[in-house]
């Protein structure tokens, strides 16, 4: 009886290991290195340069205002000392003024600009997973694989073609 149980586990053991190199060789993998193709896709580059050209002049009355406040701070430190009490203090309450529109302008415009920033992202996203899903449902791919994978052959990344859809749909947008 002792011969026959390992014989019963050596034909187990060859069968499981036989079943899973012919499962291996069927299975049809890809890897996207998604961080990449977003970040060399021209949708980013577009969808950066609108974002830059939207904000620019919200950025620009920033940087006024800021001035502004700067020349009412030097005014006030460099004839303070000869201005009536009544003017210092209108001076100074304005300045606080201004800081408190400044700071308010400021978070309105991060939060304007970072709402902005993340649909521009989704949509982006959104593009590159659908051509993901066309290039492995065109190449007969099994499962395709992004964040985590610390190595992976040329034979299965196919990041330059997700890549290059996505350069020629821009392409084919403009």
């Amino acid at each position: 009886m002792k011969k026959i149980y390992p014989s019963i586990v050596l034909v187990t053991l060859f069968w499981l290991v036989g079943v899973n190199v012919v499962i291996a060789q069927e299975l049809k993998i890809g890897v996207v290195n998604a961080i990449k193709v977003f970040e060399q896709s021209p949708q980013y580059a577009a969808a950066r340069k609108n974002l830059e050209a939207e904000f620019s002049r919200k950025e620009s009355d920033l940087v006024a205002q800021q001035k502004q406040v700067k020349k009412l701070e030097d005014k006030l430190s460099r004839d303070g000392a000869v201005m009536s009490e009544s003017e210092v203090k209108r001076l100074e309450r304005d300045i606080v003024a201004r800081h408190r529109k400044l700071k308010n302008a400021r978070e309105e415009y991060r939060e304007d600009f970072n709402l902005r920033r993340n649909e521009l992202q989704s949509l982006i996203s959104r593009q590159v997973a659908e051509i993901v899903q066309q290039v492995g449902k065109e190449e007969g791919m099994d499962i395709i694989l992004t964040d985590g994978v610390i190595f992976a052959s040329k034979r299965v990344n196919i990041s330059a073609k997700i890549l290059q859809r996505l350069k020629e749909k821009f392409e084919a947008v403009k």
